[in-house]
């Protein structure tokens, strides 16, 4: 999978205008929001982008009209900033953003409707089960069998996922699951390799970058070995067969295409070891961009740095299904 010739020439930083870089906000991920937004605000600032950081929790959207803002950098996560909320909110006001559209970021962050469109365009995810109690979830695991993911079925980084191996436990998983999400996803635990895929669009092509191998310890890659751990392993190139990983980079870009996603997106893949089988498992449409992020090391590999990496994204962002008017690129 061949990497765009213009990827070679940066965007120009003049061009870009006034940059709202959008962080915080009010979700369970605000912490990990605040280190993705000041990464980009200082990396497009060392750019020479005229870039803010504007914190949706303290001030009013409509603040960005009003100060003149050309365009913004959504480094929100989860729920009001990455569900497709803000992303409606700056179609009205006409302020272009990055990442995908408001369909794609609302279809993205709800983890069984994203399941529903890559299972009706034959693409492989694990079987899952929706629940709304315990007992539906002691039938689920009896139909999917054990070990089986618990976890809301709008939440990322892990939050409110529990793994369960035994009915006894079911009980206690699905009330963590359903203290941050009324629908509860049950999903069929694929035994094997952790990587994950990004696709960003480079020179106005969507690129799937180099696969990323993930082991954590104990391959528990939870919230804390996400984005504070030392102990967990990325390894980019992945090591993996050069098949398997085209296989991956191809999957990732279908499942990319088939929530209509633009602008930038990392999915997640399961490589079932028993058979190398890859399984999608979600589509991040706003992915972190913190010193641990994955889609910075990926870039890397490429040999595009992470401040090029943040103007690429951001020379992306347009209003649904208008592109941004202007030269992007010298």
């Amino acid at each position: 999978m061949s990497t765009p010739a213009a990827t070679r020439s940066t965007p120009d930083s003049r061009s870009l205008g006034k940059v709202a870089v959008l962080l915080g906000g009010t979700s369970s991920e605000r912490e990990v929001s605040l280190m993705s937004g000041q990464g980009v605000l200082a990396a497009l600032r060392a750019r020479g982008v005229d870039a803010h950081a504007f914190d949706p929790a303290e001030q009013s959207l409509w603040e960005l009209k009003a100060q003149g803002f050309d365009r913004c950098f959504i480094a929100l996560h989860g729920r009001g900033g990455e569900d497709g909320t803000v992303q409606g909110a700056l179609e009205l006001l006409g302020i272009p953003y990055t990442g995908p559209g408001v369909l794609a970021s609302s279809v993205g962050m709800d983890k069984i409707v994203t399941k529903r469109v890559w299972r009706a365009e034959g693409l492989a995810t694990p079987d899952w089960r929706l629940v709304a109690s315990a007992d539906d979830t002691r039938a689920a695991l009896a139909a999917l069998g054990a070990p089986m993911i618990v976890k809301p079925a709008r939440e990322g980084s892990t939050i409110g996922l529990t793994k369960v191996s035994t009915p006894e436990e079911c009980e206690q998983a699905y009330r963590l699951a359903a203290r941050y999400d009324p629908e509860v996803l049950c999903e069929q635990f694929i035994d094997g390799e952790e990587t994950t895929c990004a696709v960003v669009e480079l020179g106005g092509q969507d690129t799937a970058l180099p696969v990323i191998r993930i082991v954590a310890p104990g391959g528990n890659y939870d919230f804390e070995h996400k984005y504070y751990s030392d102990e967990t392993q990325y390894f980019c190139p992945s090591q993996l067969p050069d098949a398997l990983e085209q296989a991956i980079r191809t999957l990732a870009l279908q499942a990319y295409q088939a929530v209509n996603a633009r602008g930038w997106s990392r999915v997640d893949v399961m490589v079932r070891r028993s058979d190398q089988q890859p399984f999608l498992l979600e589509i991040n449409t706003s992915p972190g961009m913190t010193s641990h992020s994955l889609v910075p090391l990926a870039a890397r590999a490429l040999g595009i740095a992470y401040e090029d990496l943040c103007l690429h994204i951001l020379a992306a962002a347009r209003l649904e299904g208008r592109p941004v008017t202007g030269d992007a690129t010298v």
